[in-house]
């Protein structure tokens, strides 16, 4: 037997030899920190740095300014650090500059929120190792067809939109879903928005019997639909998309209104991260709990890479991972399998989790 003071030393030679044998994950953190998105980007950069410290990884934040030129500068940056993946980028044009850097330096990105549905639907032109943690482009429009197609089929509903882009393709979205399902609405047209009352309005959705009807528009023109259809008494359900969720204006939702948007992260986050942010006073709000769960999993990717052998990239496909925010899996394209958007329908004075059927 070793003496104890041997053991002792052979002991803490070991640790020291496997501490410098480990590498601290380097993980690369773009975001807009200047310009008109500052804020969004300062959220990106707190939830990645909270989460760094929590997963035994260091940050290397650098800002894209949201252009092109920033995001090419940035990728440089990255490469030259040699970090082992990219969370965060907000905009379309500065991971675009990034990413054909970054595919040559084998740098896997994480985006917390570009939706351009291009990115990772010519991943196999492009061969971009980029993931998608946030929604695509067309899920909100697909969530609400596929909701509403599916809960409307026994209604008398009707569809109407606010002539803009936003609005007329989602619209148009859930009356190819209905029709496709063998539905028909009692009433479709293109409403006028910002005006101070929706009578009119209203009064034909009466008429033709509607009682659930879906507004593509934004919130204080629905808003302003359901006080309408309060005082003619019509009996009407109003629902409508993510755009319900900014700040409320002059006019409350009317009780029962819904909306099909993502959930807000910090409902769903556990206690034990939300303690972690109120420790450090940091909301967890906007863009913190994604990107916090970004770095979460950019740590649990490299560690299943290094146990492998394979690619960082590889290790982040056809995995599910355990985040702040949830479970999150990857396709084969870097989108999520599984589409966000939920039903919430208004309470009287927030939008609460719906029953679905």
């Amino acid at each position: 037997m070793l003496p104890r003071t041997t053991t002792i030393a052979v002991l803490a030679w070991l640790s020291l030899a496997s501490n410098a044998g480990a590498e601290t994950l380097l993980i690369g953190v773009a975001a807009p920190l200047s310009g008109p998105s500052a804020l969004l980007g300062k959220q990106i950069e707190a939830g990645a740095g909270l989460a760094a410290e929590a997963n035994g990884a260091e940050i290397k934040t650098v800002d894209d300014a949201c252009t092109a030129d920033g995001g090419a500068a940035a990728a440089r940056e990255f490469d030259a650090a040699k970090v082992g993946v990219v969370v965060g980028f907000l905009c379309t044009e500065a991971i675009e500059a990034a990413l054909p850097i970054l595919k040559d330096a084998n740098i896997p990105v994480i985006t917390v929120g570009v939706r351009t549905e291009s990115l990772t639907d010519r991943h196999a032109k492009t061969g971009w190792p980029v993931f998608r943690l946030g929604p695509r482009g067309d899920d909100e429009r697909n969530a609400v067809a596929s909701i509403l197609a599916r809960q409307w089929q026994n209604e008398l509903f009707a569809i109407v939109d606010d002539g803009t882009i936003y609005g007329r393709e989602i619209a148009e979205t859930l009356r190819a879903a209905a029709e496709q399902a063998a539905l028909k609405p009692v009433f479709v047209d293109t409403f006028r928005p910002q005006l101070d009352n929706q009578i009119g309005l209203i009064g034909r959705l009466k008429r033709a019997g509607a009682t659930h009807v879906f507004a593509g528009g934004d919130g204080d023109d629905i808003a302003i639909m359901g006080r309408d259809a309060g005082q003619l008494d019509a009996g009407i359900t109003l629902a409508g998309g993510e755009a319900l969720r900014a700040p409320p204006g002059d006019m409350p939702y009317a009780t029962g209104t819904l909306m099909i948007a993502p959930p807000e992260w910090s409902d769903v986050a556990g206690p034990k991260v939300l303690e972690s942010f109120a420790a450090q006073k940091i909301e967890p709000d906007g863009y913190t709990l994604p990107a916090y769960a970004a770095v979460e999993i950019a740590r649990t990717a490299a560690d299943l890479a290094e146990t492998s052998g394979k690619p960082l990239a590889d290790a982040l496909t056809a995995h599910d991972f355990s985040t702040a925010i949830g479970s999150i899996r990857f396709d084969g394209k870097g989108d999520l399998t599984e589409n966000l958007y939920r039903v919430f329908r208004f309470n009287g004075a927030q939008f609460v989790p719906a029953e679905t059927r």
